[in-house]
């Protein structure tokens, strides 16, 4: 990528907002990029009269009249933490890890989902990344509203971040959901992109039909682990100049269920499913099913990787 990244963070100051901004470390993110917190607020709130108000680009968002107020970075850092020291929070978080990163903070009102959606557009986002509730009473994963209209509508990729406990500089072990598609290859691609830390590990992870198999032919099974082979390959060598150790698994059943096990079973850090980000139409970037249920089961942190442009 010639240009910096440019990474939107949703932040509210939640548990779950926190676990976003720590789990970048290990997400083999650039030394430089550019970096938007965002915090979208559901209610009316007045605004300090010296706060930079910028105009809203989206008719949809005027009709709703939506606020929105601007501090810029480091030039006005004190006017931050006097103004929003929720915003501040953040922001002394992320440069704490990330201190050649170009960092400004936002608050905006609106519909959460709607809102960060369309800064991350606005904006040209490489990706949203936001925080997702962890384990409920009945020791179960579920994708909040939020999280699962980004995931699902999102022009760019988005890292939804699940918590647990990290530690520190430790290698980050990252699995691959691959069915040979563009996607999935894409997927590849932007993990053989990043900066891992030493000792850092990628399983490819490949789920075969079971009852398609039963009812194939020895020869065409043969071809068919042959093609599997043949693409796990080729996402081999282009990992291969990453430093990541790499393994791979294939095994029969249900991809919903096999990549989502596989990762628990590994201790996967985070999960990159591929996505076309593009649905019933142009404007509407619907997930597919598989993805979708990756999404909302696995216990880790998950990427979804999207086309830029």
């Amino acid at each position: 990528m010639s240009e910096k990244m440019k990474i939107l963070i949703a932040y509210d100051g939640s548990e779950c907002a926190d676990n976003a901004i720590h789990d970048l470390p290990r997400a083999g993110l650039p030394r430089e990029a550019e970096a938007l917190i965002l915090d979208v607020r559901e209610r009316w709130l007045s605004y300090p009269s010296n706060s930079e108000t910028v105009t809203e680009s989206s008719g949809a968002s005027e009709a709703a009249g939506v606020k929105t107020a601007r501090i810029k970075e480091e030039p006005e850092i004190g006017k931050l933490e006097e103004e929003s020291p929720l915003l501040f929070e953040a922001y002394e978080k992320l440069r704490a890890y990330f201190p050649a990163w170009k960092i400004d903070c936002m608050t905006v009102q609106g519909s959460p989902a709607f809102e960060l959606i369309r800064n991350a557009r606005d904006w040209d986002a490489n990706l949203i990344v936001v925080g997702c509730k962890g384990m409920t009473e009945n020791k179960d994963f579920s994708l909040g509203s939020v999280s699962q209209k980004i995931a699902n509508e999102s022009h760019c990729s988005v890292r939804i971040v699940r918590g647990h406990a990290w530690k520190k500089g430790a290698p980050t072990r990252i699995l691959i959901a691959m069915d040979g598609t563009k996607p999935s290859q894409m997927a590849v691609e932007e993990v053989a992109s990043r900066m891992w830390m030493m000792g850092s590990e990628v399983r490819i992870v490949t789920a075969k039909d079971p009852s398609e198999s039963n009812q194939k032919s020895i020869e065409e099974k043969t071809n068919i682990d042959r093609w599997i082979n043949s693409f796990i390959e080729t996402a081999k060598q282009t990992l291969k100049h990453s430093a990541l150790g790499v393994t791979e698994v294939v095994e029969e059943g249900d991809p919903k269920s096999v990549i989502v096990r596989a990762a628990d079973e590994w201790g996967a850090d985070c999960i990159f499913i591929g996505s076309t980000g593009k649905g019933t139409s142009q404007e509407n970037p619907l997930l597919g099913t598989v993805a979708s249920a990756i999404v909302a089961r696995a216990h880790c942190t998950v990427e979804i990787v999207r086309p830029q442009g």
